[in-house]
């Protein structure tokens, strides 16, 4: 599902532990790194399809986690052109996504990478809250610090501001992605549901 602009439906989630810490999953068959994400299905709702992308990509059910916040607003990425595929219509030319932001409520046993026969990651770790960014591909970074940026707040410890070396013009002169504006909501409002 492509809306008009040319931007797939997509949610993003970060999971984080009583430590502050995120999930920063390893992709299969890549040498990169990120957060749970997935497109959302027509007719599906945001937080029905971050439910579903949680157990598809990590393993982990709706008891496992609490959902602390989420953005109100889309966080938007586009692609680099040398990767929109121009001949399949319609042309998707990047990413709209609604972040969640969740609590692990079990154990990290609970984590199952397999738990598809599709799985997305080979691997995993928890990261301090901030230092992923660094690691992000450029087209994506600007809607990971938004994200980042948005949620510290709601984590006990972690420092409301980035490091330095994160700050969006440092991101910008590694390549960062365009900008993008989103309103944060907590867990009371309905508008993801």
């Amino acid at each position: 599902m492509i809306d008009r602009s040319g931007f797939r439906p997509n949610v993003g989630i970060i999971v984080c532990n009583q430590r502050g810490e995120v999930f920063w999953g390893k992709r299969v068959g890549h040498r990169s790194w990120q957060f749970p994400q997935g497109g959302i299905n027509v007719e599906e709702r945001p937080l029905e399809a971050m439910y579903r992308e949680l157990h598809e990509e990590v393993g982990l059910l709706p008891e496992h986690v609490s959902v602390m916040a989420w953005t109100r607003g889309w966080l938007r990425y586009r692609l680099p052109r040398n990767m929109v595929r121009r001949h399949v219509h319609p042309v998707c030319i990047g990413q709209k996504q609604k972040w969640f932001l969740l609590r692990l409520r079990t154990d990290e046993s609970a984590f199952d990478l397999n738990a598809t026969h599709k799985p997305e990651f080979d691997g995993w770790e928890w990261r301090p809250f901030w230092s992923i960014l660094p690691e992000v591909i450029y087209f994506k970074r600007t809607v990971y610090f938004q994200a980042l940026h948005q949620f510290a707040p709601f984590i006990q410890g972690v420092p409301a501001e980035c490091p330095d070396d994160c700050l969006p013009e440092q991101l910008e002169r590694r390549g960062g992605g365009p900008d993008s504006s989103a309103d944060l909501a907590t867990a009371g409002n309905r508008d993801a549901r």
